[in-house]
């Protein structure tokens, strides 16, 4: 029996061994020290190295989990999660990013389950994913942020957003984040929600501070069309 998928994978990787440069792990092959951390989500459109161009080994440690998560639950405690602690206690890396994105599925279910008639028949693992979501959406609806008149697909976004603003705030306020650890917020958006430019990730936290006109002073002038709120 023919497999395509696995044909494809031996195929891509096979590619991937001919065009690989030959001091591609030079320096890397037995320690790693890369900067940063990133975390994002599993989604299939959301290519986390080639988006910030950090394809050279050692460049970007790395989290991907249901609409990226930088916390856990332990004993009924949000903590730090296994990837992020880590990155900052055991590679020391400088900078931690939480990426979001546009239309995210993880999110998308939370609001559902706030919004519609609670959490969906789901596999146990995912469910706990989506559960820690669900108090970001019952907060976000208390504050305003979205409302019954808000289009669903509005009000995701808008909650995308935030979910990525609130958990810069967790890592900048945990104790399990070194205090000199940078930590930044963006989302990438596919959708043209916050411009036109695909492929384009936009800053919305830095280091728990949210207003925009405070973040575009954080960034070069050059970059300043990608400091965003849609919140």
């Amino acid at each position: 029996m023919s497999n395509s998928v696995l044909e494809s994978l031996l195929t891509g990787n096979e590619y991937y061994v001919e065009h690989l440069d030959a001091d591609h792990f030079e320096g890397v092959r037995d320690v790693q020290k890369p900067p940063a951390v990133s975390v994002g989500c599993s989604d299939s459109r959301v290519p986390v190295e080639a988006l910030w161009n950090t394809d050279e080994a050692g460049k970007l440690f790395k989290s991907v989990n249901i609409a990226n998560q930088a916390w856990t639950e332990i004993d009924g405690e949000l903590v730090v999660n296994d990837v992020v602690g880590y990155a900052v206690t055991e590679l020391g890396v400088s900078d931690v990013i939480i990426l979001g994105h546009t239309g995210c599925g993880g999110v998308t279910s939370a609001y559902e389950a706030v919004v519609g008639d609670g959490m969906k028949d789901l596999p146990v693992a995912v469910e706990a994913a989506i559960s820690r979501l669900v108090p970001l959406v019952e907060e976000a609806r208390e504050l305003g942020i979205f409302s019954e008149e808000t289009p669903a697909g509005e009000a995701v976004n808008r909650l995308v957003e935030y979910a990525v603003v609130r958990q810069v705030e967790f890592l900048v306020e945990s104790d399990e984040v070194p205090e000199t650890t940078d930590c930044w917020g963006f989302v990438y958006d596919f959708q043209h929600t916050y411009g036109v430019e695909d492929g384009a990730a936009y800053l919305v936290s830095a280091n728990g501070e949210s207003n925009p006109d405070k973040l575009e002073e954080m960034v070069p002038a050059q970059f300043r069309e990608r400091v965003r709120s849609i919140r």
